[in-house]
């Protein structure tokens, strides 16, 4: 069995490795749930050669391990008038702890936001977010956007194409 390292988050937050035995069994049902989480386990086990209970059992070990962290839905952003996809690159005027710290409590409620990220380089973070149209992102940018805490700068890249998304990793 090839050993794999595993970060999940602890009640604090913050994340540690947790070594996780995988092999090529549980590398193919990844690979499987990764493009069909409905699929049945009774599927999924012929799938990867094995018994349904055997199956079940991987499968409950790869979530208690974190592993397979949860199961979503994907929704179609078009069908639910969400189809423009802003990427924000914002600088904060302080690099202290506490601007840090109250941006991020901030952002998360943000209206359409899903994803913000530290980053290194010319911005401080850069966040994903999905909105209507220029009209309804205009709206959000002057409601929530220009009133999040200690930004100094906001700079908002509009998606022409998205070229590539996926949510599945490599394994």
């Amino acid at each position: 069995m090839r050993q794999s390292s595993n970060r999940i988050a602890n009640a604090k937050g913050t994340s540690e490795a947790l070594p996780v035995e995988m092999d090529r069994t549980d590398r193919a049902i990844l690979r499987t749930l990764q493009r069909d989480a409905t699929i049945s386990n009774v599927a999924l086990a012929a799938k990867v050669n094995l018994s349904a209970p055997a199956c079940l059992r991987r499968v409950s070990r790869l979530r208690e391990t974190g592993i397979i962290s949860r199961t979503v839905a994907l929704l179609n952003p078009r069908a639910l008038n969400a189809s423009m996809l802003v990427l924000i690159g914002v600088v904060l005027d302080r690099s202290t702890p506490e601007s840090f710290s109250d941006f991020e409590k901030a952002v998360v409620k943000v209206s359409g936001c899903l994803e913000c990220h530290v980053v290194a380089g010319e911005f401080d973070y850069f966040m994903l977010l999905r909105t209507r149209d220029n009209e309804d992102f205009n709206r959000l940018h002057a409601e929530q956007l220009l009133h999040l805490p200690g930004v100094r700068q906001i700079r908002s890249f509009m998606v022409l194409k998205q070229v590539l998304t996926t949510t599945e990793l490599s394994i």
